[in-house]
């Protein structure tokens, strides 16, 4: 018998594709589901085919059984809700952007779920993400673009520590998708045809500002438009229901395309400018994660690629270590709305995860 790994089935395609990869390559499988709903009822995400509705456990039994592996449950509603939604709520309110995503990947995907599976005598977790794991010549672990371009889901991965990696298997990123639906179906996986999900598994309907409301039972307050140099413009519905570099459902009308440029929670204000004054030519980041290599020391500069939110494409930039450990990234160009609360990601231009940090402004 190979190696025992535990693999986070989603219910999905790509996360049964990896679980049947790696019992082909004989290694011990053991399909995990985490049950991270925080109300059975109120779950409408399988609808959508998301990973943590009730379907997400039914799907995933399926293929366990077709797959004639173990499977359990695991409850990890307290993880998700205090690193995720918690976080989600709390960084809204504070008038930043933040990615679910990267938080439930680092701190309940790995963190929670590695510890669980190397109790169980495990020594690796997997999950079907869009990644590949590389342990480098100086002896660092660090994560490399998949294979499609289109389904690459580093960015979302960045902040995953060596301890973690060292444990973590992703077999599916060296295919393109509709190689893993083939895989699939010559395997007879019942989730062949599946479709992706797309939305926040906790906001099926995308609604971020009424799940905000209702979660803290306070609505968020009303408050001004105004102008960069702070002429109030009219009146806004609340500072959570914006983000930076927002044009549409504003509420406003202007003789010109009128775009969000920073939310003000200290003073409630939703700042509106021009297309140029959406762009920007350098960031500062914060809690930044370094995976290529070493954290660099104080004034020390890289050349590398960035990209500021997932579906970015990427950007030429210089990088600055400063003394606290932030980063500032200064771009040639300047690129359209820098959101603080969202991640830049740095890459090597072989496409290697350099690091990243959370944007501060």
């Amino acid at each position: 018998m190979g190696k025992k790994v535990v693999v986070g089935m989603s219910g999905g395609v790509d996360s049964s594709v990896a679980a049947y990869l790696l019992k082909e390559q004989g290694y011990e499988v053991i399909g995990v589901t985490m049950q991270i709903w925080q109300s059975e009822t109120k779950c409408e995400v399988e609808k959508k085919g998301g990973c943590c509705g009730i379907s997400a456990v039914e799907d995933a039994r399926r293929v366990a059984e077709v797959l004639d592996i173990p499977y359990y449950v695991m409850n990890f509603r307290a993880e998700f809700k205090r690193d995720v939604i918690d976080y989600f709520v709390r960084e809204y309110r504070l008038g930043r952007t933040p990615n679910p995503c990267i938080a439930c990947n680092r701190f309940v995907k790995w963190e929670a779920l590695l510890e669980r599976s190397l109790l169980l005598g495990a020594e690796y977790i997997a999950t079907g993400h869009y990644a590949q794991v590389h342990c480098l010549e100086n002896g660092r672990y660090a994560l490399g673009l998949s294979k499609t371009a289109a389904k690459d889901q580093t960015y979302a991965l960045y902040n995953l520590t060596q301890r973690q990696l060292s444990h973590t298997l992703m077999p599916i990123g060296a295919y393109e998708k509709p190689e893993v639906r083939a895989i699939a179906a010559a395997a007879g996986l019942p989730v062949a045809a599946k479709p992706d999900s797309q939305e926040i598994c906790f906001v099926p309907d995308g609604d971020y500002a009424r799940f905000i409301d209702e979660s803290t039972g306070e609505p968020s307050a009303a408050g001004n438009f105004v102008d960069t140099a702070g002429q109030v413009l009219g009146r806004h519905k609340g500072i959570t229901h914006y983000t930076v570099g927002q044009r549409k459902g504003l509420g406003i009308a202007f003789g010109e395309p009128r775009y969000v440029t920073a939310l003000r929670p200290e003073t409630n204000e939703v700042v509106l400018g021009t297309g140029e004054e959406v762009f920007a030519s350098k960031l500062l980041a914060d809690d930044v994660n370094w995976m290529a290599v070493s954290p660099p020391e104080s004034g020390t500069k890289l050349r590398c690629r960035a990209k500021i939110r997932y579906n970015h494409g990427g950007a030429d930039c210089e990088v600055l270590v400063l003394p606290d450990g932030k980063i500032q990234v200064m771009f040639p160009t300047p690129q359209r709305a820098v959101t603080p609360g969202q991640a830049v990601v740095l890459y090597t231009e072989a496409g290697i995860v350099l690091g990243g940090g959370t944007i501060e402004k």
